[in-house]
């Protein structure tokens, strides 16, 4: 709204309103915002939580410290959603189509997680909601951003993005380095980036190679669109299984979110996209506002949830801050990076299949079933091995730190 605001000022000549006109600016203040949101507001509501008894019910898996966070607020994933969507409310173009997807499945996946922590917390039904309903919410939203993709006019791919010398300063003295304005060779398109190779680009339409793809084009869509579903679907289930140890979700999501500020602010920049040989998104420079405010929320919110944790984000936080990173990933054609700078989610989630599959076939083949790990997830293992919790945390974030540089690099890798 601020942005808004200021744009008209601008007309007048008003001093600073043209520092709206500037992201960095304007995400350096949704970092600020997000982070006093969470920060000034975050102690209140603990103590609101504490007075209402609305406590973490905690399963006894015989780890050290366990039994102690029993009754610790929990649903703290309200917060870091408030201090996003505030921020971009106030600082991102609202117009902007990305921002829109991002804010739908913001509210979308919180709604979601808070219908599973009320049913646990005020229901006293440890399952929660069902695997089906959040399957379902997780497919119809990938259904969502997979067709909203494919219909917006304002989604598109620029196609062979070489500008003279004229159209570069022309973009500078009108946006300071990011451009909006459409041109002809600016397509729809289901290119997206693929590491490690010198043509770093792969089209989902080859997938159906078995169909012709001029004749029949909206073959591509369905299968991008059931990629797109299945990505979100494992990312947020992927935080939800990282979300066991105190500040591990928060911590390694604000990494990941920073590597995707990166990539978002590359790719919607015409000098730089041009200079790195990547594909250029018009408009997609906004998302650094909203990965800005993402980031300053985490942040803010490991404030309280760094061990001893004082609140707990629930399934409100950790299905809502897999599903951004999911699709902020989609959205900057980064998704088959994902197992790369995700890569304490994914090793979370295939520790935990590990672990059921080897029981399984152990059981099948020998009458007793035994396991692959001391206990999954993986935070789980390296606890029963007697490792405290927060250097377990420290290190998988710091793994989460080397991730993102590689992921960075593969840039010009190829």
């Amino acid at each position: 709204m601020l942005y808004y605001l200021f744009k008209y000022l601008q007309e007048f000549n008003v001093p600073g309103s043209g520092l709206f006109n500037y992201i960095s600016f304007r995400s350096g203040m949704a970092v600020i915002t997000s982070l006093l949101i969470t920060m000034i507001f975050g102690k209140r509501f603990i103590n609101y939580m504490r007075r209402r008894q609305i406590g973490e019910s905690v399963r006894d898996l015989y780890l050290d410290g366990q039994k102690q966070k029993t009754g610790t607020p929990t649903m703290g994933g309200i917060m870091i959603i408030a201090a996003i969507i505030v921020p971009v409310l106030l600082f991102a173009e609202l117009g902007n189509t990305y921002i829109l997807l991002l804010l739908f499945t913001t509210v979308w996946l919180g709604c979601v997680g808070f219908a599973d922590d009320y049913i646990k917390v005020f229901k006293k039904n440890k399952d929660g909601l069902s695997s089906r309903a959040k399957l379902a919410a997780q497919i119809f939203l990938g259904i969502v951003i997979g067709l909203s993709i494919y219909l917006s006019p304002d989604i598109l791919v620029r196609e062979n993005p070489e500008l003279s010398t004229e159209q570069v300063e022309q973009f500078i003295e009108e946006d300071g380095l990011t451009e909006t304005t459409y041109l002809p060779n600016d397509v729809k398109s289901l290119k997206t980036t693929l590491p490690f190779v010198k043509d770093n680009e792969f089209d989902y339409s080859k997938i159906a190679f078995f169909v012709d793809s001029n004749q029949y084009p909206w073959v591509g869509w369905i299968i991008f669109i059931a990629v797109v579903t299945f990505i979100i679907t494992a990312v947020s289930n992927g935080a939800n299984m990282t979300d066991g140890l105190d500040g591990l979700a928060s911590g390694t999501s604000a990494v990941s979110a920073a590597t995707l500020l990166v990539f978002a602010y590359l790719s919607g920049n015409v000098i730089f996209s041009q200079y790195l040989k990547i594909m250029y998104l018009p408009g997609i420079g906004e998302l650094v506002v909203f990965s800005s405010a993402f980031i300053g929320a985490t942040i803010g919110f490991l404030w309280y949830n760094a061990y001893p944790a004082q609140i707990f984000m629930g399934d409100t936080g950790s299905l809502t801050i897999g599903g951004i990173i999911a699709v902020l990933a989609i959205l900057v054609r980064k998704e088959l990076l994902i197992p790369i700078f995700c890569g304490i989610f994914l090793i979370e989630n295939i520790s935990v299949m590990a672990q059921v599959w080897y029981f399984k076939r152990t059981l099948k083949k020998y009458g007793c079933g035994m396991h692959l790990f001391l206990m999954a997830p993986l935070h789980h293992h390296y606890q029963k091995k007697g490792i405290p919790e927060p250097k377990i945390v420290a290190r998988f974030i710091i793994v989460a730190l080397i991730l993102a540089v590689i992921s960075v690099i593969t840039l010009k890798i190829r």
